[in-house]
């Protein structure tokens, strides 16, 4: 099995429907009858639709056990596929919505993050974002929280939510505020808005990755200035399939972002909403992008060196790549 690394994935966003109704069930809450459809899946009709669903989902994350919870048993399915590193975003946001404060929400993460690392010998990190749609000035507090409460398993910041109305240059002193402390930035950008809200994006802020990303594709020279900045694309396929941000896997511009020399690597973003996995997106590139066992583990590779964990973990991590494509190579060579 291909070692495979994460860096795009929303930790809220990882709650399957059956985990989603078992919490509403220890919380009592009623879920809304439109959140399932007739085969107990996630149902959304367009982007805002699945937003407004994905915040109905997540506010039955009531109490650090619960982030616990989620956090466990999303890396546990991760690790099952083969995972060995995944850094999750994580909103306080929706936290704080429910009562809960960012130290108990972070408390839960890390609990689910040891316990997983102690069971499936798998690594997985935080990344905390703000919500664009919450606007700039609260996304000001968040950046000010991470700051102000430094923790071992948080290794990154960054934003997510409606990128066409709340353009990345808004936020500007938010993600200056989390760059002078030494936290890592990346942002979603180039997914519902086009290649001007990447430029924006690598303009404006101090990021090193972009999440998606893929509509830079649009400007040609959007993609030679991504790749001589060393930009790395967070890029998940079956989310832009499932969302129609792309029509179909051949008009994906997965592999003319790879041969125009950007790094990229691959995501599930939220995971059941789009009927995906980590594992599914490295068996959709073989399939539909025709990456061979070689280029998927060089996508690994580009992940590992990307991911903002710290270099000790992350050399032990593309050791633990290394040593397993030489025994796979080993196992594979005739007597």
């Amino acid at each position: 099995m291909i070692p495979k690394a994460e860096l795009h994935v929303h930790l809220e966003g990882t709650a399957t429907p059956d985990l989603v109704r078992r919490l509403a069930k220890r919380h009592e809450v009623a879920l809304p009858s439109k959140m399932f459809g007739p085969d107990g899946d996630f149902i959304w009709r367009n982007f805002l639709d699945f937003l407004d669903l994905y915040d109905a989902a997540a506010a039955v994350i009531r109490t650090p056990e619960d982030y616990r919870d989620v956090t466990l048993d999303y890396l546990r399915r991760s690790a099952a596929e083969g995972a060995i590193y995944v850094e999750m975003m994580s909103s306080p946001d929706h936290a704080a919505q429910n009562g809960m404060s960012y130290s108990d929400h972070l408390e839960g993460i890390a609990a689910g993050i040891e316990e997983a690392r102690e069971e499936c010998g798998i690594e997985g990190r935080v990344i905390v974002t703000c919500v664009r749609h919450f606007g700039a000035e609260r996304g000001l507090e968040i950046a000010r929280q991470v700051v102000a409460q430094p923790h071992p398993l948080v290794v990154g910041f960054g934003m997510g939510g409606d990128e066409a109305a709340y353009p990345a240059g808004d936020f500007a002193k938010v993600f200056d505020h989390a760059a002078a402390a030494g936290m890592p930035c990346t942002v979603h950008a180039g997914e519902w808005a086009g290649p001007e809200s990447v430029r924006q994006a690598m303009e404006t802020l101090p990021v090193r990755r972009l999440g998606h990303g893929v509509r830079a594709i649009e400007d040609p020279d959007l993609v030679t200035e991504i790749a001589a900045r060393g930009l790395v694309l967070e890029v998940c396929p079956g989310s832009n399939l499932a969302t129609g941000v792309f029509p179909a896997p051949e008009a994906h511009p997965f592999n003319p972002l790879r041969r125009a020399g950007v790094a990229v690597t691959l995501n599930s973003d939220d995971p059941p909403y789009f009927a995906t996995s980590i594992g599914r997106e490295y068996d959709f590139a073989a399939r539909h992008f025709g990456l061979d066992e070689s280029e998927l583990r060089a996508v690994t590779r580009t992940a590992l060196e990307a991911a903002f964990v710290d270099d000790g973990t992350k050399a032990t991590l593309l050791a633990k790549l290394t040593s397993e494509a030489a025994a796979t190579t080993t196992m594979n060579t005739p007597a």
